[in-house]
């Protein structure tokens, strides 16, 4: 049994490895690592040699982020000398 499948549903879990951070804000484990260099991510804690992200770290830091400014239904007249 995965130690995921141990917390009952109900109790969602703390700390998460690289892949699962990556997932969580729904891009790639080495997109996920360029955002953690760009310091657009929180870095990881370190537990006796393996790294553990925050979920609430995780999920604040995605929250920062900027939205996008300009809607797709703005951008795609704009600058386009056929529409």
């Amino acid at each position: 049994m995965r130690k995921a499948e141990i917390l009952p549903q109900s109790l969602a879990p703390v700390g998460i490895n690289r892949e699962q951070a990556a997932e969580l804000i729904g891009v790639s484990a080495t997109l996920f690592d360029r955002l953690v260099a760009d310091g657009k991510m929180p870095d990881a804690r370190m537990l006796y040699g393996r790294l553990v992200w925050d979920v609430a770290e995780v999920v604040a830091a995605f929250r920062a982020l900027p939205h996008r400014s300009v809607s797709v239904d703005a951008r795609s007249t704009e600058g386009n000398p056929w529409d």
